[in-house]
């Protein structure tokens, strides 16, 4: 078995519970009335992210000494990061937006990147204690745990303890597409219009943050198209965790599949299917 996916096995357990901690500090300010900062790129920052980012940076840089990109940390010019061969990839909080309007649909990610592929993503939802995660070539899997303190060390323990995905499939002649609840472009209405002369029936499911890959990884959504700006941060955990149940995620415009750590940071559009 290659390193890295034995080194992910002998941490998994240290993995899931530093995001269930950061999940836990990004629910302490979400009860307050917390402000908001906007950064240069007119995005929406909370104490949150900055609490969360803090406490995923530290407990990463104590399982490997790689580097760490993430949407909270300056960004290295890409003369300084384009020999990375290995990263830890991470938003702290994805989907501020969510979280400031308090609708609960924000997570937390973590990818780690390899030879520009993911080979192990992990999204937490800490309003409902839901994990995702996968591994490449093991799976994807999702766990909840009333006590996460309790959690396993043992990798074997904790796949007994999840859930394969897909969890269901959907019933011949009905195709559901996951779309953003904040951003709906001329582009997904028009590939939505198209699957409609395909299938008897075409449902439209609304979800917001990475939670869009985690429908269609469960089952419940065929189909995830994002004609819309993404960074790589919002994409690495959730494309292994679809990918790993048989899904493809593809850019638009190639139909080849995404990929990390480019010089610009920015994702084309991409389809998951």
């Amino acid at each position: 078995m290659p390193e890295t996916i034995s080194t992910i096995q002998n941490n998994l357990s240290h993995l899931l519970k530093l995001a269930v901690d950061a999940g836990k500090a990004i629910l302490e300010v979400y009860e307050t009335a917390f402000s908001v900062e906007i950064k240069d790129d007119r995005s929406p920052l909370t104490l949150a992210d900055k609490k969360s980012n803090e406490i995923l940076c530290k407990g990463l840089a104590s399982i490997w000494n790689i580097p760490i990109m993430s949407e909270e940390i300056k960004q290295l010019s890409y003369e300084e990061r384009k020999a990375w061969n290995k990263f830890w990839l991470v938003d702290p909080l994805d989907g501020t937006k969510e979280f400031i309007k308090r609708n609960g649909e924000f997570t937390v990610n973590v990818a780690l990147i390899e030879d520009h592929t993911p080979v192990f993503g992990l999204i937490y939802v800490p309003v409902t204690g839901q994990m995702y995660f996968a591994i490449k070539e093991q799976g994807s899997y999702t766990l909840s745990l009333k006590d996460w303190s309790a959690l396993p060390t043992s990798y074997n323990e904790i796949i007994s303890l999840s859930k394969k995905l897909p969890l269901e499939h959907r019933p011949a002649g009905e195709f559901n597409i996951v779309a953003s609840r904040s951003h709906m472009s001329p582009e997904t209405e028009a590939y939505i219009n198209e699957e409609k002369g395909k299938h008897k029936v075409v449902n439209i499911v609304s979800a917001g943050s990475s939670l869009k890959f985690c429908l269609v990884a469960e089952g419940k959504a065929d189909a995830y198209p994002r004609y819309g700006p993404t960074m790589e941060w919002d994409t690495g955990a959730g494309h292994i965790i679809a990918t790993e149940t048989g899904k493809k995620l593809v850019r638009t415009d190639t139909m080849e599949p995404l990929t990390y750590n480019k010089e610009n940071l920015l994702n084309p559009y991409f389809l998951v299917y």
